[in-house]
């Protein structure tokens, strides 16, 4: 069985505690052996300690992936922004600042080899698991149901380094959100971002709401989705919350409920909808009762 240590970051457990309970749910069935990472600290985010010392928090980086490899296990991250924190940082890490970490790091006893890795939980899914084995364990499937996918940002590029899939064309999300048997198709703004990433929709309310609302109306009008599946923190709360305040302003007549994968994808494996898909600000309680009368 393959051991990984999950990562989870500061908005999933104090937020969205259900999403981490479906990542559970899903990965355990799934086969894989999930660990716990004692000590962890925040990523950190480039727009908290980086904006002010870098080194330090290539240290707090550095922290993180230490305590993965005194596990020996790699992290998995869902948090678009924690996995592309820990991949850039290990990689500034290793070319050229793995003494001057160290440095920060022994003051606590800890050191850093460079053997521990983060992979997002996309790769996993994909490329550990494999679309195969999450279609030969379903027991309910999303047979018959238009899906748009919001791929995070930030596990696309800078693609050399972050990249798993191909930052122009996707496909590896579509291909395990296809293996529960929905119908995906294409819109115009597919590759445009959630709106909610660099605090945009703190700094500029008002261009913030007028950008998502051009991604919103795009897959309204083009697509007309049962829902949307996304596999990042950051745009499940975004996307969620992000149209009640449209509709509040009057710029949108309409709302797509919006779930993380491993939330859709643990309904259908099985698990009880109330454990791993409770918390959501546009109801879903439609999109499960489908799901739960597509048996497979």
């Amino acid at each position: 069985m393959v051991r990984y240590g999950l990562y989870l970051g500061c908005n999933m457990p104090a937020i969205r505690p259900d999403v981490e309970k479906a990542i559970r749910e899903s990965l355990t069935t799934l086969g894989l052996d999930i660990v716990d990472i004692e000590g962890a600290a925040c990523c950190p985010a480039f727009g908290t300690f980086y904006s002010v010392d870098e080194t330090s928090a290539l240290a707090v980086n550095a922290w993180n992936l230490a305590m993965a490899e005194r596990l020996g296990v790699d992290l998995i991250a869902q948090c678009g922004s924690c996995y592309s924190t820990l991949k850039i940082g290990r990689h500034k890490i290793l070319n050229g600042k793995l003494d001057v970490v160290n440095k920060y790091l022994a003051k606590a006893g800890v050191k850093y080899e460079g053997k521990s890795n983060v992979r997002h939980i996309i790769d996993i899914y994909r490329n550990v698991i494999g679309p195969e084995k999450i279609k030969n364990s379903l027991k309910y499937s999303l047979e018959g149901m238009k899906v748009v996918v919001q791929n995070p940002c930030h596990v696309l590029r800078p693609s050399k380094i972050v990249g798993f899939d191909d930052p122009e064309r996707p496909m590896a999300f579509k291909e395990i959100v296809m293996a529960l048997g929905a119908e995906i198709p294409y819109y115009e703004r597919e590759k445009q971002c959630c709106g909610g990433a660099g605090g945009f929709s703190k700094r500029d309310k008002k261009a913030n709401l007028e950008f998502v609302k051009m991604k919103f109306d795009s897959m309204k009008e083009e697509v007309d989705p049962d829902l949307i599946v996304v596999s990042c923190i950051t745009c499940l709360m975004h996307m969620d919350n992000i149209q009640e305040e449209m509709k509040k302003a009057g710029m949108i007549d309409y709302q797509i409920p919006v779930f993380d994968y491993s939330q859709i994808l643990a309904i259908c494996l099985g698990k009880d909808p109330d454990k791993v898909a409770r918390i959501s600000t546009i109801p879903r309680d439609d999109v499960i009762k489908r799901i739960l009368e597509n048996k497979v």
